[in-house]
């Protein structure tokens, strides 16, 4: 059995890397290699965005909102000791008071709508990341007296504002009839952020106070909203903290106003996967063919070797290192070629939107303003090993007709 299989590595090997082959062989050869090399690379690099689209919106998305918010029905006064009462909870990182606004602001004609997020600086740090995509300006201003406001650069750009300016700000406000009327005070811009997410689009900060007093209660907070250990524990965590303060919430976790995005980015993981994987599949279909074209171009060896007194078997064999030779091939330069795609394709968009001077993903449209990748090796491991097997299994019926072949049949003309 070893001598066999010596015997059909040492032949295959040899077809393998053969110019002795007819020019449409050789092409169609050269072209389902290409194939399984630009399948594989495809799939690798798609699975990387995917994956970088995934790791954005939970480190970099809910780093930014809340996992879990928690709105009281009635007034909050002493939202430290709700806070308290929530960080009680084991799997409870931090817990911060909010008071949540709509709004309008306006500055020289300029009108832009806001969702007004009063924060206290020092609570606010602890469960959210927006202290760090700071690019002028912090969170400890809006501890000032005065009314300040921290904005967005997309905000700030379309505004025409920038650090220092004054803005007139406008909130809903009902009177003793029932009518909404708006709210106008003036706020100066204490700071703009940059996160490049949706985040962007509506968020501005202002102090908590200031919040408080806009919305006709200054004696009282919205709620607290806190942050978990385990994202995917946020619905669970959520009940047993309701549940453990025994007061009538509204409770809201990050899986109700984000959980249609996570699962959108792994349905489409999933989906482009599945068709990329046909891709391969096509191109290895395209090996079959060239292994039964190249078991046509050496039937006159076939035969002479079956003369010489090699088994079906061993014949078979070789065909098969032949077409996994082929696949081997295929899968480990598709596999290196998605691995530097992917490393590189953030960048390289980046590039291109620059050379071009447009923006292909705006975080009006998508979740965040550039091409992610994350690169895992264990996709990588999987890709080239699917496309491999596929390969291998794609030369069993071509090698086992090879095998079936009578010298006689095939000499009798030569």
């Amino acid at each position: 059995m070893r001598v066999a299989w010596r015997f059909a590595l040492r032949v295959g090997l040899r077809y393998a890397g053969s110019s002795h082959r007819g020019a449409l062989v050789a092409f169609i050869s050269r072209v389902s290699m290409l194939g399984l090399v630009l399948g594989v690379a495809l799939l690798i690099v798609v699975l990387s965005v995917m994956n970088g689209f995934d790791r954005e919106l939970r480190e970099r998305i809910l780093s930014l909102v809340p996992h879990v918010s928690l709105q009281p029905l009635t007034p909050v006064g002493d939202w430290q000791a709700l806070a308290a009462a929530i960080e009680a909870h084991p799997e409870v990182l931090a817990a911060a008071p909010y008071v949540d606004l709509q709004g309008l602001l306006m500055y020289r004609g300029r009108v832009v709508p806001v969702l007004l997020h009063g924060a206290d600086p020092a609570a606010e740090a602890r469960i959210s990341a927006i202290g760090s995509y700071l690019q002028a300006g912090s969170l400890e201003a809006l501890d000032a007296d005065a009314d300040q406001l921290i904005l967005s650069e997309s905000l700030a750009r379309r505004l025409g504002v920038g650090a220092g300016d004054g803005l007139l700000l406008l909130v809903p406000d009902a009177n003793a009839q029932g009518q909404v009327l708006p709210r106008a005070t003036r706020v100066r811009l204490a700071g703009i952020y940059r996160t490049g997410t949706e985040v962007d689009n509506t968020l501005a900060l202002t102090g908590l106070r200031t919040a408080m007093r806009l919305r006709g209660d200054p004696a009282a907070v919205q709620g607290v909203r806190f942050q978990v250990r385990d994202l995917f524990a946020a619905p669970r965590v959520q009940r047993e903290v309701v549940q453990g303060l025994g007061i009538e919430v509204h409770a809201l976790d990050w899986t109700r106003t984000h959980g249609n995005l996570y699962e959108a980015i792994r349905l489409s993981r999933n989906m482009v996967g599945i068709l990329l994987f046909l891709i391969i599949a096509v191109a290895v279909f395209n090996v079959v063919s060239t292994l039964f074209l190249i078991v046509k171009d050496k039937e006159g060896d076939i035969a002479i070797l079956r003369t010489l007194g090699a088994s079906p078997g061993a014949i078979m064999a070789v065909f098969v290192v032949q077409g996994t030779l082929i696949g081997l091939a295929g899968a480990a330069a598709g596999g290196v070629a998605g691995v530097l795609l992917s490393l590189g394709v953030t960048d390289a968009v980046a590039l291109l939107e620059r050379v071009l001077g447009v923006q292909f993903l705006k975080a009006e449209v998508y979740p965040v303003s550039y091409l992610p990748s994350a690169l895992a090796w264990l996709d990588v491991a999987q890709v080239c090993a699917v496309a491999l097997a596929m390969s291998f299994v794609a030369t069993l019926y071509p090698s086992w007709r090879a095998a079936r072949m009578q010298p006689a049949e095939v000499l009798r003309y030569e």
